[in-house]
Parts: C-alpha cells; structure tokens; sequence
C-alpha cells in the first residue's frame, strides 16, 4: 500500500508487480506518480513543471537548428541571382 503524495489517497500496489520508473495514475486525483523505489514502494509525483521543461528543451533544440540554418545561408527559400529566374 502507499499514498498518494499529492492527494493522501492509499493506493494498492504490489511491490512484486511494479518496476522501478514504471508510471502509475493515482484514482482520486488522477495525478501521475512515478515509482522510485519497490521495496517498500516508494512514489513521486510527475509534475507539469518537468513536462513543461521537456517541451522547453525540445524549443531550444529547434532554435538552435534554425540559427544554424541561418548562420549557413540555408533559409529554406530560393534566393533569385540577378537576371536568372
């Protein structure tokens, strides 16, 4: 059994059945628990915050892309030469 650290709601959990990293919802409030330990088991919630950092890496890395499209001249668009269409 464990709580929710988020809600206080026990939660049935077989530490002969979870796996360390495994994803589990809590039923009262829906939050996301990670297991971090089985033996006794031990949760923590996954929070929006590390959602948000996620999505905030995958921005730099799209950022850093184009500032190198950049800095090579690649633009994504045709760039016309005098005279030539």
């Amino acid at each position: 059994m464990v709580r929710c650290p988020d809600c206080d709601t026990e939660i049935d959990v077989d530490e002969d059945e979870v796996e360390e990293g495994e994803i589990l919802s809590c039923p009262e409030c829906d939050v996301e628990l990670e297991v971090t330990q089985v033996h006794p088991v031990h949760v923590i919630v996954l929070s929006e915050e590390e959602d948000e950092e996620e999505e905030e890496e995958e921005e730099e890395e799209d950022d850093k892309v184009v500032e190198e499209e950049e800095e090579n001249g690649d633009h994504g668009e045709a760039i016309e030469e005098d005279g030539v269409e």
